[in-house]
C-alpha cells in the first residue's frame, strides 16, 4: 500500500509540474464568421456568384457564468490558438489531479484502518 500511496504522490507532482510551465490560457473556441455589407453594388451581393466578406475569427466562451464573443484579429489568431490549447491542458490536468488525489484519499484512509 505504501509504493501505491507513493505513486500516486509522484503523479500528482508530474501533474503539477506541468501545470506550472503551461502559460498563458483562457477558454472557449474559435470559429469562422463570413460577413455580407450593406453595399448593394458590392461582390458580396452578386447575384450569380456572392463573395462574403472574410474570413473573421470569433472567440466564443464562458467565464463566470457569463456568455461571451470577441472577435480576434488575424495577427493574433496563433497566440489565441495556442492560450485556448494551453486552458484544455489545464482542464485536462486540473480532471486528473484530482482523480489522483481521491484515490489518494481512499488509499490513506484504508492505511489509517489497517
Amino acid at each position: 500500500m505504501k509504493k501505491q500511496i507513493r505513486t500516486l504522490e509522484k503523479r500528482i507532482e508530474t501533474v503539477k509540474n506541468k501545470l506550472v510551465v503551461l502559460g498563458d490560457m483562457r477558454p472557449g473556441s474559435l470559429s469562422k464568421q463570413y460577413n455580407v455589407c450593406g453595399n448593394p453594388a458590392c461582390r458580396c451581393k452578386a447575384p450569380d456568384n456572392p463573395k462574403k466578406h472574410g474570413p473573421y475569427h470569433q472567440l466564443s466562451y464562458t467565464h463566470k457564468g457569463r456568455s461571451k464573443s470577441e472577435f480576434v484579429k488575424k495577427e493574433d489568431l496563433a497566440e489565441v490558438k495556442k492560450q485556448i490549447k494551453n486552458y484544455q491542458q489545464f482542464k485536462k490536468l486540473t480532471g486528473e489531479w484530482v482523480d489522483l488525489s481521491i484515490e489518494l484519499a481512499k488509499l490513506r484512509k484504508l492505511k489509517k484502518k489497517g
